[in-house]
């Protein structure tokens, strides 16, 4: 069952994309869709990060010694300073690392 729902779903997000990939369909998105569907990709992944960095064992942590926080302002840092996706990803791992041994332990 869980196979034939994972091919299902599969099938269904293929199909959906492929409307709006394939150069011969008539399908085409008007200018003002294009402009709302813009928005959809950073909706979605501050959905995905909000409760990631904020939310420790359902509770709101906002402070100083919460090592997702932390970790996340310094990859903002290295990312709006370089621009470059490997240094912001290594500088988040790396203050992860260390805030969580400091301030977990």
């Amino acid at each position: 069952m869980t196979l034939l729902t994972i091919i299902l779903m599969a099938l269904i997000t293929f199909t959906t994309r492929y409307l709006f990939i394939h150069p011969r369909l008539p399908v085409r998105l008007g200018a003002k869709m294009a402009k709302l569907l813009s928005f959809s990709a950073p909706a979605v992944l501050t959905a995905i990060w909000v409760p990631i960095i904020f939310v420790q064992q359902g509770q709101l942590n906002v402070s100083l010694n919460n090592p997702y926080l932390i970790a996340a302002s310094f990859a903002v840092l290295a990312a709006a300073k370089s621009k470059s996706i490997y240094l912001t990803m290594l500088v988040g791992l790396i203050t992860f690392i260390i805030s969580r041994y400091f301030f977990v332990l």
